[in-house]
């Protein structure tokens, strides 16, 4: 509900229907800021990456959450939504026969992680992936891709989070990627 839209007899009617309840403000904008995320705002916070550390994925995802936390923290949940998007979109079967050698197996959770590696590879490389699922790196994982946005909350608000994404990013969970077969990962 916008602010503007809390007058008093809004606030008593809350009052009297929920007496125990909290209320928390969330902002949908920094100032002089019109969104607080946006495509172009989530690619430069994964452009933040530093492979320069590889071998040590905290590190590596460390310039990423300090942005991400600085923002507002209706711009974290729409990271986190962005996200989702993006790896749900990646999640199909035509994607997951070319993550990895042939003859190798790979699991619900490797496809997701493998997913994540695209991501975290920038916007080029993931647009590449999307439009060619060929051009799919082969045996590449990055798990930590997802610890971006809960770590920036925590950061951020000193809890938890318990948002849900827009999108359900686990494998299988995209229809257009699937179909209405099973899985046989």
């Amino acid at each position: 509900m916008p602010l503007r839209a809390l007058n008093p007899t809004v606030i008593k009617d809350l009052q009297e229907r929920y007496p125990e309840a909290e209320m928390h403000i969330v902002t949908n904008d920094a100032p002089g800021e019109a969104v607080p995320m946006n495509e172009e705002r989530f690619w430069n916070i994964i452009a933040l990456l530093d492979w320069a550390k590889t071998g040590n994925d905290d590190a590596v995802i460390e310039p990423a959450v300090r942005a991400l936390s600085s923002l507002p923290e209706a711009a974290i949940l729409a990271f986190y939504d962005l996200l989702s998007e993006k790896l749900h979109l990646l999640d199909g079967r035509t994607y997951a026969e070319h993550s990895v050698s042939e003859n190798v197996g790979i699991s619900s959770d490797l496809f997701l992680y493998a997913r994540c590696c695209v991501v975290a590879n920038g916007r080029d490389f993931y647009e590449a992936v999307w439009s060619d699922p060929a051009q799919f790196p082969k045996d590449l994982f990055f798990e930590a891709l997802l610890d971006i946005p809960e770590r920036a909350w925590f950061r951020k608000t000193g809890t938890p989070m318990e948002h849900l994404p827009k999108y359900i990013y686990e494998t299988g969970f995209n229809p257009n990627g699937w179909g209405a077969d099973t899985i046989s990962l």
